[in-house]
């Protein structure tokens, strides 16, 4: 609108949002069988087959709560192990209907027009691609901040975080930051 705002301090609590795969088919079925939420949308797939995509805790996590719920699990990782903690990993390797495939890349998600009903991956080691018959699909490949803006204005880390010391401070006086925007380890 155009209007000015004075204060003597600002917080910026801008957060972060999902970091998406940019595959063919994962903006066209964005809500009709590609999530980012396992917990608000899992139930959602109840007896079905779905797909997480990452190897990390947040993915690991993801197919042990889906398992739960849906009646199989695929857990596609980019990389050769996964690298998610050992406890997570012991538990997801004990889950029967959960199966790991490692050096797998996400290439499509496939869909009827309506909604999901499989991905392509290609095999990073025989560069063969493969299908999968699924109806949801969970990206868990990490956050980004919403922090574009504030490049130039405020000391940003690698990966784009506000730096910010113990009291929430930022490299300007009287600029704060809190939550999933900037460098606190646990976040929020």
């Amino acid at each position: 609108s155009g209007a000015t705002l004075e204060a003597k301090s600002v917080i910026l609590a801008t957060g972060a949002r999902w970091r998406e795969m940019n595959v063919p088919g994962e903006k066209e079925y964005k809500g009709k069988g590609v999530c980012f939420c396992p917990h608000c949308d899992g139930p959602l797939f109840k007896g079905k087959r779905v797909a997480v995509i990452g190897g990390g805790n947040s993915g690991v996590e993801a197919a042990i709560d889906l398992a739960g719920i849906v009646s199989h699990v695929t857990l596609l990782e980019f990389d050769s192990k996964l690298r998610a903690d050992a406890v997570l990993q012991a538990k997801l390797r004990s889950l029967l209907n959960v199966t790991v495939i490692t050096n797998a890349q996400t290439t499509e998600v496939a869909g009827d027009g309506e909604k999901v009903n499989g991905l392509a991956y290609k095999d990073r080691i025989s560069g063969q691609t493969k299908q999968i018959d699924l109806e949801g699909v969970f990206v868990q490949i990490g956050l980004l901040p919403n922090t574009d803006w504030l490049k130039g204005a405020v000391a940003l880390s690698k990966r784009g975080e506000i730096e910010v010391d113990a009291r929430g401070q930022t490299s300007v006086p009287g600029v704060f930051a809190a939550g999933d925007a900037t460098t606190v380890p646990f976040k929020q």
